[in-house]
Formats: structure tokens, C-alpha cells, sequence
């Protein structure tokens, strides 16, 4: 289906986009909204004729682990509710560890690369059936951005999605942003990656802004686009008319004027790009597929996507992934994660000054979401709050969510014998005790505790 162009959809923009007058739909972040009611910004939207999407941030399909059964049922819901015409989430990890590998469960809080290996591949298209038999509606999945690589990869990104969309008929979500991302910070050619993946299954386009440090490329989402990232969307034009562009925003929200002026330069940009009638046959025609000789065994190609979005009436059931493909796939990812979160050492083949920084981002994001999640912290610890976070985090991972991690992370400052002053404590003591619904631990539960915390850092 035609989308049209669209912006973001976030709480703290909830008017201003709705006084976009010329927008066609947004996109709202699943976990963000309830699964049996939409605030009444999204009411009006719709009620207006705006299309709702949608966008999932924590299944972790590129994870070993098949997908949770819960968050997908909770997909699915949010699809309905909002009479959504596709769903979309991310070719990513957020979570490794468990039963597969006998470990703690450790969360990323953030979107991880999978490696461009065959096994990767079994994993994700078996994870991605799964997903696309558990949902109402159609699934695109986006390409995410990236500090790292994965050492023997065997597979451009361009040739990972084009195999990715050949065994299971899924839609792609393709963010310009993070193709220009992978060039900054990885070398990778978004033109290279434009030409070998396969442009006919895209169901729509981001676009967002970053920022450029030290030489590394980050995507904030926080910064407006830049004329790079536009020059990544006009390399996408030239090749296909996606059915939808979307300006994504997430942080340090401008006017609605400047957003309003952002949406104009992507529509100029769409339009000067756009071919002209007699620029000769689709440059997609040239795709380059991946050469027989480097493929892994594959089964005869899925049907391409049907015209509505949908995977297509013929589209294959994927077979499980290959005896022992999870198991590697678990081990290897709970190696990177446990490097960046928990301070284990790096995985060998990476490159350590990239892990660090990824690392540095990991913390600094989870300060950032969990001031957000809990404002009072901050306030009770004032300047000192986000030098003790980074501290805390440096070698005690997340393993629930964000409000869990607040929690922890008081819990952490008054076994310490934190804050110092003495009013700054007793608050946090009476926040603690009024959100975890217990008296601060005593002598034993500490001495459990501080083990508990040594065995998970090993």
C-alpha cells in the first residue's frame, strides 16, 4: 500500500504533529503504547484519516533465542488496535545469555548488528517466520546502524537482506540514516548496499538525523537530517518510489516549524531524484545476487511480496534453523554483550577501541533512559547523578527493563553507603521503599547480593 510521507509520532510532539497538516501517517514505537487503549492524540490522527504504524523495539529477532511469545502476542494487539496495515521491527540482538548458554540473561538496551554469517541467517529467517505467523498483519524489518562489525562475516549487507527477503517474503524497512551510519563509522558503501538488495520488497523509508564525533557517526535522532542522508535517499529514488518516507525524531524536540521544514527538504529531495520517463530500464534490474559458489544451502526462492504489503500467498514456511546453529549463534552473542555491559573481555577478532566506544554509548543511553523512566533520581542526586550511573553500569548489566535498572541502581547507591548527605539518602531511601515496595536490604541480603553480582560478572 501507498503510505505517503509521515512523521515519528512521540509523546513530547503530540501537537505539534498533529498540527502537520499535510502528513499521511505516522509511526509510534509499539512498547510505548498500551495494548487496550491509544492516548488521544493517536484517537484524533486516525479519526482524521492518518494511518498508524506500528514500530517494535524489543523482540530481538536476530537474536539465538526464538521469539518471546508474550511480546509478540503484544505486537499483534497494538496492530489491531490501531487497524494497522503492517507492523516493523529491527535485523537486531537486544538480549543474550540463558538457558542456551547456562548464563545470566542480559539485556543490551539497545539495537545490536547480527553478524552477516549463514548462521545468522538460519536463525533470523526461522525467527522471522515465527514472528510472521504469530501477527495479523504484514512485517518489514529494518536495517539497524552500527559502531562494530562481526569478524568472518560472509556477507555484504545488501546480499544478508536480499537472502533474508528470498527465504521468507518479509517486507524491508530501509533507514537511509543508518546506511549513511555504516559508511561513516564502517567504510560500507550505501550505493553498494542499495544496488544488491532487493528495492521491490521495501515497504517504507527512514530518514533521520545524527551527529559526527572523533570520526565516529552517531544516530541520535536527536540532530536534524543532514545533506548526506539526504543524498542516501536520493540514491534510493533513483533506483525505486518507496511507498512511504517517514522523518524520524526521538530526542532534543525542534518547533513543529523546523519539523515541518524537514518533511519539505525529503519531499524536494524525493522529487529531484525521482527518474525521468526515458532514464532507461530499473536500476534494480542489476541487482547482484549472491554468487552461487559462496552460498549456503538454500531452498527454492519465496514469491515475491504481493502488492499489499503482505508476504504473499505462496510464501514458504522456513525451515528450522540447522542442529547447533542457536547454540553458536547464543554463545557468541553473549560473549559481545557480556564485553559490553558486564566488562568481560572482548571476543576475540573484534576491534577493542570500537567495543569500547559502543560500550561508553550502551552506559550513557541507559543513564539517559533512566533519568527519563525515573526524573526523580537525577533530581534526589542533582550533578552527581550521572557520574554514579556510568559507575554502577560499568560492570552491572541490565537484566530487566529500564524501571527495573532505576531500581537497581538506588538499590546499588544505598548499599554503597550513598549519597553522602544525609537528606539526598533518606529521599532516595523513601523513593526506593515506595516503588519496590520493601525495606532496604539488610546485612545478609547484601552479602547474597554482592555475590550474586561478583558470579554474574565472570
Amino acid at each position: 500500500m501507498e503510505l505517503g510521507i509521515g512523521i515519528g509520532w512521540r509523546p513530547e510532539i503530540a501537537a505539534e504533529v498533529e498540527a502537520l497538516s499535510e502528513i499521511d501517517w505516522v509511526e509510534a514505537v509499539a512498547e510505548n503504547l498500551c495494548a487496550d487503549h491509544l492516548p488521544d492524540s493517536l484517537v484524533r490522527l486516525r479519526e482524521r484519516g492518518v494511518t498508524v504504524v506500528p514500530h517494535g523495539v524489543a523482540l530481538g529477532l536476530g537474536g539465538a533465542d526464538r521469539p518471546d511469545p508474550d511480546r509478540l502476542a503484544g505486537l499483534a494487539a497494538r496492530a489491531e488496535l490501531l487497524g494497522a496495515p503492517l507492523v516493523t521491527e529491527h535485523i537486531a540482538f537486544v538480549r543474550a545469555g540463558g538457558p542456551l548458554t547456562a548464563s545470566p540473561r542480559l539485556e543490551a538496551g539497545h539495537l545490536l548488528p547480527v553478524p552477516r554469517t549463514w548462521d545468522a541467517l538460519d536463525v533470523l529467517c526461522e525467527n522471522v517466520r515465527i514472528a510472521q505467523d504469530s501477527l495479523p498483519v504484514p512485517l518489514a524489518l529494518e536495517n539497524i546502524a552500527a559502531l562494530i562489525t562481526w569478524p568472518g562475516e560472509e556477507l555484504t549487507e545488501g546480499q544478508f537482506l536480499a537472502e533474508l527477503v528470498e527465504r521468507t517474503g518479509v517486507r524491508l524497512l530501509i533507514d537511509v540514516a543508518n546506511l549513511h551510519t555504516n559508511h561513516v563509522n564502517l567504510g560500507q558503501d550505501p550505493a553498494k548496499a542499495l544496488d544488491e538488495l532487493p528495492v521491490e520488497a521495501i515497504a517504507y523509508v527512514h530518514v533521520a538525523g545524527g551527529v559526527e564525533k572523533n570520526g565516529v557517526w552517531h544516530d541520535t535522532h536527536a540532530h536534524p537530517v543532514s545533506e548526506p542522508v539526504l543524498e542516501v535517499l536520493a540514491e534510493l529514488r533513483s533506483r525505486v518510489d518507496p511507498p512511504g518516507v517517514l522523518l524520524e525524531r526521538d530526542d532534543a524536540f525542534p518547533p513543529g516549524a523546523e519539523l515541518a521544514g524537514e518533511l519539505d527538504a525529503i519531499r524536494a529531495t524525493l522529487r529531484k531524484a525521482a527518474p525521468s520517463a526515458d532514464a532507461g530500464p530499473d536500476r534494480a534490474a542489476s541487482r547482484k545476487a549472491v554468487p552461487s559458489a559462496d552460498r549456503g544451502p538454500l531452498s527454492s526462492p519465496a514469491p515475491a511480496p504481493a502488492s499489499d504489503g503482505s508476504a504473499g500467498t505462496g510464501a514458504r514456511t522456513t525451515a528450522p534453523a540447522p542442529a547447533g546453529t542457536r547454540d553458536r549463534t547464543a554463545v557468541a552473542q553473549t560473549a559481545l554483550l557480556s564485553a559490553l555491559v558486564a566488562g568481560t573481555p572482548a571476543p576475540e577478532g573484534f576491534d577493542h577501541r570500537r567495543l569500547r566506544v559502543q560500550s561508553r554509548a550502551l552506559a550513557a543511553k541507559r543513564a539517559d533512559v533512566v533519568a527519563k523512566v525515573a526524573p526523580e533520581l537525577p533530581e534526589i542526586l542533582g550533578d552527581g547523578y550521572r557520574a554514579a550511573f556510568l559507575a554502577y553500569a560499568g560492570s552491572r548489566p541490565m537484566s530487566g527493563g529500564y524501571r527495573r535498572d532505576a531500581l537497581d541502581f538506588a538499590e546499588h547507591m544505598l548499599i554503597a553507603g550513598g549519597p553522602a548527605d544525609p537528606v539526598a539518602r533518606r529521599r532516595l531511601t523513601y523513593w526506593w521503599q515506595d516503588r519496590s515496595g520493601a525495606r532496604p536490604p539488610r546485612r545478609t541480603t547484601r552479602l547474597v547480593r554482592a555475590a550474586r553480582a561478583v558470579l554474574v560478572g565472570k
